[in-house]
Formats: structure tokens, C-alpha cells, sequence
């Protein structure tokens, strides 16, 4: 994708901030509340062209490169992570396995309804038996004539309650390798899909997963993508290094935000007759938030940076997301400890955060699994 101009990209910048100042944060604790993010809201975002970040302009998206978005997400992560999970499948995981490997006709069908929020895209590859060990899955499509028949269970589904479009990974081969391992195009509504109840998490309320159900679930050759049996496995590669990237910058703006509130906090909170601000020892968790953050978004802007050169940065973009997440998991222990007795109190942003950011070193790709791909890739280039 080609760059947009400085200036365009500030008014874009420019326009979130105050999206995300002005109307987001406000109903931060609402959505905790009632665990469901406004429709007005969720138009709004339609509006400002959010859900179409990733998608190119041909197709109705803004088209932005990796550098771009990363930086746009630095912006949305100073608001609670459930406003951009709205979104966040059609910008990453819900749409760029169709970017990458979908046939011409999939990518008109589909791809403009994904950017203008039309659709939501929802990303099926986790299951009850098989999350950090994807190539383990059970699910299985078995050809019938000029379908397929779809079999098995997803779980922990990122929108699939709203979504009109699953990404599925199943199982077109008993042969052992990622090669059995094919993608398809499900429409919500394909007789055979059956949702669970939506799961009751520790945070992140108004993001909502659930189980997804495929039973006898019959679809046309024409929903595998790209027409290509066996290259499912291999594509979720692909757009999970790309929604590591995402998540990284999401964690950096989260830290943002947390750094700032407990900057707020420290120096109107007074004990022994001044704020505590004036206490080393509170100056240092702040110093070490603030190194922490610095280093994580240096990090990101570069892996960005190589995928936009034609890199293929599979090694940066795990080191990006093992460190990130890490990262803001320290910095929300640290603004809690920061706000003391308050920090323990849901009324004050941090503990909420301190729930919300949990996640992440869990879901696409856990810390160890980071720490495993790092590892492979150096021995990889020994």
C-alpha cells in the first residue's frame, strides 16, 4: 500500500484523538457496566472510516500502511480496548486472510462491506482442544461434490456474536502438516452455525467471544479462499504476524493512558503533607512506566517500518508482542500500586485497565509462543 501524505495522516490522527477524548472515553464506564458498546458509537466509528484502516482504497478502506495504523492504534489504545475490538477484526484478523490470499471475486465481495463496517468479520481458528498448538485442530471440511461440509467447534471468538462473516480454519486432510489445514469464507446464517452463550470474562467488557458451532454447516467450493485447499494454516500465519503488530501498538496507548492517569493521580494525591509526586519512589515507577513504553513503541515503528519495505518480519513482530504485552502488564501493576487503595476501586480507570490488558499476552499468540518463534528464528538465521 502507498503511504497517504503527512498532512492527511495528522488530520486522521487529529480526528481519533478527539474521537477517542471526546466521545470514547466518557463511556468507558457505561460499557463496563452494561457490557455493550452504543450503536450511535458504533456508527460513528463507521463514519471516520475505522473499520476499513487496513483495507485498500480499491475496496473502499483507507488503505493505510503498517506504519500508519500503528500509529492510529497508539491513539485508540488511550480508551478502553473493547471501542477498538469493534472494529479490530476487520482492520486485522476478519479481513487480511482475504487480502492475502482470497481470489478476486472473494476480495469484491467481501472486502468493501468489511471496510465500511457493513460486516463484521470474525476469525475461527482457536478450539476447545487446540489454541497455542493451531495445527492440532479438529474441525473438518469434507468435500461433497461442489461443497463442503463443515464439522467442529471454535472457541473464544473474537465478535462473533455481531459478526456476518467467519474466517474458518478446518481440516480438508487426515495427512499430518500445516498442507491439511485449508480456509473458508462462512457466511453467518449458513444453516448449521450455532453460537454459544457469550463468555463471561475477567475484562475487556463489550468485546464479546463465544463459542462458534458448525454442525453438517454446507458451503460452496466457492467459499474456500482463494480457491486452494491447504494454504489456511500458512495464510493465519501470516495475518497473525500482521495482528501482532496491532495488538503491540494497542498495549503501547494503553500504557499511554495509564501513565498519565497515575501522573494525574500523584500529584493530587497528598500524603505526609505533600503529593506524593515528590516521593522517589513513586518518580521511579513512573520513570521505569515511561522507559518501558518508550522502548516498546520504538520497537513497533520499526517492525512496521520492515513490513512496509517488503520485510517479512516475523521475528520482530514476535518480539514486538511478547514485549509489549509484558510491558503493559507493569505498567498497569505499577499505576494501580501508584493509586493505592484506589487502584483496587473499579470507579478509578486503572483497575479496569489492570483487568482489560490481562489478554493480551494470552490471545494471538501467547507469551511463550513469542518466545518460541523468537527462538526459531534466530536459530532459523545461525
Amino acid at each position: 500500500m502507498m503511504a497517504i501524505d503527512t498532512e492527511t495522516l495528522n488530520i486522521l490522527l487529529d480526528t481519533v484523538q478527539r474521537f477517542v477524548r471526546d466521545r470514547l472515553i466518557p463511556l468507558e464506564e457505561q460499557v463496563m457496566e452494561t457490557n455493550h458498546i452504543p450503536n450511535d458509537v458504533i456508527e460513528e466509528m463507521k463514519e471516520l472510516g475505522l473499520f476499513g484502516l487496513s483495507i485498500s482504497e480499491d475496496y473502499g478502506g483507507l488503505g493505510l500502511t503498517m506504519e500508519e495504523e500503528v500509529k492510529v492504534v497508539f491513539e485508540l489504545g488511550k480508551t478502553s480496548p473493547a471501542f477498538r475490538s469493534v472494529f479490530g477484526t476487520n482492520v486485522g484478523i476478519g479481513s487480511q486472510a482475504i487480502v492475502i490470499g482470497g481470489s478476486d471475486e472473494q476480495k469484491e465481495k467481501y472486502l468493501p462491506k468489511l471496510a465500511s463496517g457493513e460486516l463484521i468479520g470474525s476469525f475461527a481458528l482457536t478450539e476447545p482442544d487446540a489454541g497455542s498448538d493451531a495445527m492440532s485442530l479438529r474441525t473438518q471440511a469434507k468435500e461433497d461434490g461442489d461443497h463442503f461440509i463443515i464439522n467442529g467447534t471454535k472457541r473464544y471468538i473474537t465478535n462473533a456474536p455481531s459478526a456476518g462473516l467467519f474466517t474458518v480454519m478446518a481440516r480438508t486432510s487426515d495427512e499430518p502438516g500445516s498442507s491439511a489445514i485449508s480456509c473458508f469464507l462462512v457466511e453467518a446464517g449458513t444453516p448449521g452455525i450455532e453460537l454459544g452463550k457469550p463468555d463471561k470474562k475477567m475484562g475487556q467488557s463489550g468485546a464479546l467471544t463465544c463459542d462458534v458451532i458448525f454442525e453438517d454447516c454446507r458451503v460452496p467450493n466457492s467459499a474456500l479462499l482463494g480457491g486452494i485447499q491447504g494454504h489456511g494454516f500458512k495464510t493465519a500465519m501470516k495475518v497473525l504476524d500482521k495482528g501482532r503488530l496491532h495488538i503491540a501498538a494497542l498495549c503501547v496507548g494503553i500504557a499511554e493512558r495509564l501513565i498519565e492517569e497515575s501522573v494525574i493521580y500523584a500529584k493530587e494525591r497528598k500524603q505526609f503533607s505533600k503529593p506524593i509526586s515528590d516521593f522517589q519512589l513513586i518518580q521511579a515507577m513512573l520513570a521505569d512506566s515511561q522507559a518501558d513504553t518508550y522502548a516498546a513503541k520504538c520497537m513497533i515503528l520499526d517492525a512496521a517500518k520492515k513490513r512496509d519495505a517488503g520485510e517479512t518480519p516475523t521475528l520482530e513482530a514476535a518480539c514486538s508482542k511478547m514485549f509489549t504485552t509484558e510491558m503493559v502488564g507493569r505498567v498497569a501493576d505499577r499505576a494501580v500500586q501508584i493509586h493505592g487503595g484506589a487502584g483496587y476501586i473499579s470507579e478509578y480507570a486503572v483497575e479496569r485497565f489492570y483487568r482489560d490488558v490481562r489478554l493480551f499476552r494470552i490471545f494471538e499468540g501467547t507469551t511463550q509462543i513469542q518466545q518460541l518463534i523468537i527462538a526459531r528464528e534466530l536459530l532459523k538465521e545461525a
